[in-house]
């Protein structure tokens, strides 16, 4: 085998490897587990927010 095979070869797996993630990714299974990741700076925020509210009382 040469090297120039063995570069195609990882290539070819490479891409694989890619559309596999991208597919998995925008799969319609995955949305409501995206949407949550989404939220999560947000709702971290309002945490914080209702926390300073109570220690000031």
């Amino acid at each position: 085998m040469d090297s120039a095979l063995l570069q195609t070869i990882w290539t070819v797996v490479a891409f694989v490897f890619f559309v596999g993630v991208v597919f998995w990714a925008w799969s319609g299974r995955r949305k409501s587990d995206f949407d949550e990741a989404a939220r999560m700076p947000l709702e971290d925020d309002e945490i914080s927010v209702t926390d300073r509210q109570q220690d000031s009382h």
